[in-house]
């Protein structure tokens, strides 16, 4: 039975497309309920409730699994857009108010978990009432959540080609080449990229912004890049080299510490550092929250001082 809106405004609630949305994002109701603080028979009822409202079923059971029909795909879209929206009008009206808060969700590379608390310290600071989200992936993966619009913001070094893309520079992003303390290459002046090339090297997956970059330059200068170990984070590349299983190229913020140590070698290879920069990145016909602008603001407006403060922390860029 179709209702019309009226009808069907008074048949639904809030509270009703919280819990079909926690059913629908987490994939069963025992793990909706520990999530929202509530029985399964209550969200049970809740949901029954919900499709009789829209006469539609909205979740199938095949064996075990719990899977969306073509109706709750709809629906979940559509509560997307509701929430989002009213999520836009409490930042809106905070700013109203003359306050900024509200939730900043950010995606970021794994490489910038080094540079992106600094920068929310600073800004949390400024708009204590905003709460952060931030989710760390690769660099393959926040190009796909760029192009699902995921996320407020991501932050990223090696920003895709694409005019579709608004992209803000804030800090270097250097990448040197490491090995063991004590090893031969550690002892040189100046050390070709082929040899360097010829030690054993870990690399970090497919997809990863350290490893491309490093691709892109052994191809500029023509030579076969070939890892002995592919690795899939920037501590277990770290700790491989410490263990000595080989040599590495590196964001220096990742290795600094054991750099000051005695515990990690820069190697002088030619050519390097490698320089990239990180940068925040959104679709350009992206509608920004009141706080992703905010966040990007401050950012903007403090350059100088965020790269003072990198500098004394790890050195000058």
């Amino acid at each position: 039975m179709a209702y019309s809106l009226p009808q069907l405004l008074n048949r639904l609630s809030f509270r009703q497309l919280q819990v079909f949305s926690a059913v629908y994002r987490l994939k069963g109701y025992s793990r909706a309920a520990a999530e929202l603080g509530l029985t399964q028979p209550a969200i049970s009822a809740q949901i029954r409730q919900l499709e009789q409202a829209l006469g539609q079923p909205l979740f199938d059971y095949v064996g075990k699994k719990l899977y969306a029909t073509a109706a709750g795909d709809q629906l979940a879209n559509s509560v997307r857009q509701i929430f989002g929206e009213l999520e836009q009008l409490q930042m809106q009206l905070s700013e109203l108010e003359g306050t900024v808060s509200g939730t900043l969700s950010l995606a970021a590379v794994s490489t910038t978990q080094y540079v992106v608390p600094h920068l929310l310290s600073g800004f949390l600071k400024k708009y204590p009432k905003v709460e952060v989200k931030m989710k760390v992936v690769n660099r393959a993966q926040a190009i796909e959540r760029l192009a699902e619009n995921h996320d407020d913001l991501v932050i990223m070094g090696m920003v895709p080609e694409d005019r579709s893309l608004t992209f803000m520079p804030f800090l270097d992003n250097e990448l040197i080449a490491i090995v063991p303390a004590g090893h031969a290459l550690g002892k040189k002046r100046s050390v070709t990229l082929a040899n360097f090339l010829a030690q054993p090297l870990l690399l970090r997956e497919q997809g990863s912004g350290t490893r491309r970059a490093l691709e892109t330059f052994c191809s500029e200068h023509r030579l076969p890049l070939n890892g002995y170990m592919e690795l899939g984070s920037n501590a277990a590349i770290k700790h491989g080299v410490l263990a000595g299983l080989g040599v590495a190229v590196m964001p220096r913020l990742s290795v600094q510490l054991e750099l000051d140590n005695g515990l990690l070698q820069q190697a002088q290879v030619t050519g390097f550092p490698l320089r990239r920069s990180w940068c925040t990145v959104y679709p350009r016909n992206k509608h920004l929250t009141p706080v992703a602008e905010a966040f990007l603001a401050y950012v903007r407006d403090n350059l100088a001082q965020i790269k003072t403060q990198f500098e004394n922390l790890y050195g000058p860029r």
